[in-house]
């Protein structure tokens, strides 16, 4: 049987594991999805005069990039002190 601190350390990679899943679930959507697969319909929507598919493809992807990057850390250091594994 694992002793608590091996159990701590499963579960600590199993959450750090889902979050990275749905990040890059968020980001390929956002990229791809949007970026690519979806921009012929979005581009009859207009933002700033360019059509909405291609700022998607253009900044888009680049937005939520950055975005995620600032939610994994917030996220990550709020696990590491659930965890007790932050830096002190």
């Amino acid at each position: 049987m694992a002793s608590n601190q091996e159990q701590a350390a499963m579960a600590y990679w199993k959450e750090n594991v889902r979050l990275l899943i749905t990040l890059l679930i968020i980001w390929f959507v956002v990229s791809y999805g949007l970026g690519i697969i979806l921009a012929p319909l979005l581009n009859n929507i207009m933002i700033a005069g360019y059509p909405l598919g291609f700022w998607f493809a253009q900044q888009g992807a680049i937005y939520t990039f950055i975005v995620l990057i600032f939610v994994y850390v917030f996220r990550m250091n709020a696990l590491d002190r659930k965890y007790d594994v932050y830096e002190k």
